[in-house]
């Protein structure tokens, strides 16, 4: 099915399944992954740093306000490995997507399909962060279930960024460069960690054209039950973005593809 110059169709399917059940068999592996990890932040920076912290200064505890965050970090690198590793992997190592292209699957289904499944994992990871804050005590409103959609959509983005890096690399040491340049400038100035207000004009305008800042900014919203008078433009915003970046992802990988 061609729509708007991409040919996919429901066969991308085929491929999440494929990675689904390929998934699976490490799953608990990364199930541990995904709750060690945010539970050792909470810890160290919510209840660590936390006690330094003065709710008055964000009109909530610090624990809370790091706990929100970390839904969204955790999709943001759950995505980025999956769809740079992963995706390099089965491109290069395993040759995975040259059998795939031998069946009627199309170059651009096999991106389609990789990003619904990292997008899915990424929801899973944030899932279970969302469950260690209710845990402790650290979400304000039912509407925190809304956050888990919107990290889906964010995650479309972040993976389909890095199947623009994992098109554009002839090695894993190529990664590093955007894990250096783009994935931890996102973590630490997006939001997670303190607010973006609190920076300089200049940093705050460059904080907001990280991808990660507006899926902060509307997830704490939620989950804290804060919800900004941004939050439409954070939603249309990360739409639109990861619109775009389907459709670079698609034509770098057509072209690796055909290589």
């Amino acid at each position: 099915m061609k729509a708007f110059g991409l040919d996919v169709g429901h066969l991308a399917l085929r491929v999440f399944a494929r990675d689904f059940l390929a998934w699976t068999k490490y799953a608990k592996a990364s199930a541990v992954g995904n709750f060690g990890e945010p539970l050792l932040f909470l810890l160290a920076m919510g209840y660590g740093v936390g006690r330094f912290v003065t709710d008055a200064t964000l009109g909530v505890s610090y624990a809370e306000f790091v706990g929100a965050g970390l839904i969204c970090s955790t999709a943001m690198y759950t995505a980025t490995f999956e769809c740079t590793f992963g995706t390099y992997t089965r491109l290069e190592s395993q040759r995975t997507f040259d059998a795939i292209l031998a069946t009627p699957v199309s170059s651009d289904e096999i991106v389609a399909g990789e990003l619904l499944f990292a997008a899915t994992k990424s929801t899973i990871g944030s899932a279970v962060v969302l469950i260690v804050l209710l845990c402790f005590g650290l979400v304000s409103s039912p509407l925190a279930l809304l956050a888990l959609p919107a990290v889906f959509v964010a995650s479309i983005t972040f993976a389909g960024l890095s199947i623009i890096v994992a098109a554009l690399s002839n090695s894993y040491e190529f990664f590093s460069y955007y894990f250096t340049l783009v994935a931890a400038p996102m973590f630490l100035f997006s939001g997670v960690f303190f607010p973006v207000e609190s920076l300089s004009a200049g940093m705050q305008a460059f904080a907001w054209c990280l991808p990660l800042t507006p899926v902060v900014d509307l997830v704490r919203g939620l989950v804290l039950d804060r919800p900004t008078s941004r939050i439409w433009i954070d939603l249309v915003y990360l739409i639109v973005l990861g619109a775009a970046v389907f459709r670079i992802a698609c034509w770098l990988f057509r072209r690796r593809l055909i290589k």
